[in-house]
C-alpha cells in the first residue's frame, strides 16, 4: 500500500489495492500464501540486529547520562533523547538488511531475486555498495523521533499505570508492559508515519522494473524530490498510505518488544540476586 502511486480506492479502476482485506485477498489469489512472508529472512536479521544494538546503545547512553550529568535517567526526556540516538545507531548498523527486506517484499512475479545471496550479489554488481543505504536519510530523520517517542511514551505510560494499578502482581506487570508498549508504538508510528512512506519509496529506487505489474512507478532524486512528487501527484493522503496495517504492526511488535525486554531483564536480575548467589554457593 505504501508503494502504490494510484489512490487506494475501489473507485479508481487503475488501483491494484484498495484496503487491507482486498489487498490480502488479492495477494493470496495472485501470489499464494507464502507471499505474506516475502523478505522474512532479512526481516529476522533486521529484528535481531536492530533490537540488540538499540537496547545495548540505550542502556549505555542512559548509564552515561547518569555518570556525567545531573539528569535523572528515569526522566521521560532522557528516554526520548537516548532512545532516539540508540535507534539511529541501530539503523546505520542494519540499514542494508532493511533495504533487502523491502526489495524482497516489493518484487512481483517472476521474482528478480530468488534468494538472499543472489540479491546481495546482484545489487552490489549492478548498483554498487551505496544502494544498500538507499533511504538512509529519511530513515534517520524518522527513526530518531519514532524510537525516541516510543521510549518517551512508554516511560510516561508506565508512570501513569502506577496510579491506575497501584498494587500489581507479576502477571499484571507483564500485561502492563505489553499494553504500554503497544500504545507507545501506535502513538509514535502515527506521528512519524509520512517519513516511513518516503523511506520505502526510496529503497525500491533502481528496482522499478520489478514493480511494473503493480501499477505506476516513479523515480525519485532524493528525500525532498520524493516528498514533492508525492504531494503533487497524490496529495497529503499519499503520505499516509498503508497507515492501518502499519499501526496494527506497531501495536503488536512494539508491545511484544517491550514485554520480552522487561521480562528478560527481570529474569537476569533475579538470577543475579543475592538469594540466588547464596543458593549457588550453598
Amino acid at each position: 500500500l505504501q508503494l502504490q502511486i494510484e489512490q487506494l480506492s475501489s473507485r479508481n479502476p487503475t488501483a491494484k489495492y484498495h484496503g487491507i482485506l482486498q489487498a490480502v485477498q488479492c495477494i493470496f489469489r495472485e501470489e499464494g500464501l507464502t507471499a505474506f512472508w516475502k523478505g522474512h529472512v532479512p526481516a529476522q536479521f533486521l529484528s535481531i540486529g536492530f533490537g540488540a544494538v538499540q537496547f545495548m546503545a540505550f542502556e549505555s547512553l542512559t548509564e552515561l547520562v547518569h555518570k556525567v550529568t545531573s539528569f535523572n535517567t528515569r526522566d521521560s526526556f532522557v528516554h526520548l533523547v537516548c532512545g532516539g540516538l540508540a535507534a539511529c545507531t541501530a539503523t546505520v548498523a542494519v540499514q542494508p538488511v532493511d533495504t533487502l527486506r523491502t526489495r524482497f517484499a516489493a518484487q512481483g512475479e517472476p521474482k528478480i531475486y530468488p534468494n538472499l545471496r543472489h540479491a546481495v550479489v546482484t545489487m552490489y554488481q549492478k548498483e554498487g555498495p551505496r544502494t544498500f543505504y538507499r533511504g538512509l536519510t529519511p530513515t534517520l530523520v524518522a527513526i530518531f523521533p519514532y524510537a525516541g517517542l516510543q521510549f518517551f511514551f512508554y516511560n510516561i505510560l508506565q508512570k501513569f499505570s502506577k496510579y491506575v494499578i497501584p498494587a500489581e502482581t507479576k502477571n499484571g506487570a507483564s500485561v502492563k508492559n505489553l499494553v504500554c508498549g503497544s500504545c507507545a508504538g501506535v502513538i509514535s508510528k502515527s506521528l512519524t508515519y509520512p517519513l516511513d512512506v518516503v523511506k520505502k519509496r526510496l529503497q525500491v529506487g533502481g528496482f522499478e522494473h520489478a514493480r511494473a505489474a503493480f501499477g505506476q512507478v516513479r523515480t525519485y532524486g532524493g528525500l525532498l524530490d520524493c516528498m514533492r512528487q508525492i504531494m503533487r501527484e497524490e496529495g497529503p493522503g499519499g503520505f499516509f498510505k498503508g497507515l492501518s496495517p502499519s499501526l496494527l504492526k506497531a501495536a503488536f511488535s512494539t508491545g511484544l518488544i517491550f514485554f520480552w525486554y522487561e521480562l528478560f531483564c527481570s529474569l537476569l536480575c533475579a538470577m543475579k540476586s543475592p538469594e540466588n548467589t547464596k543458593r549457588k554457593e550453598g
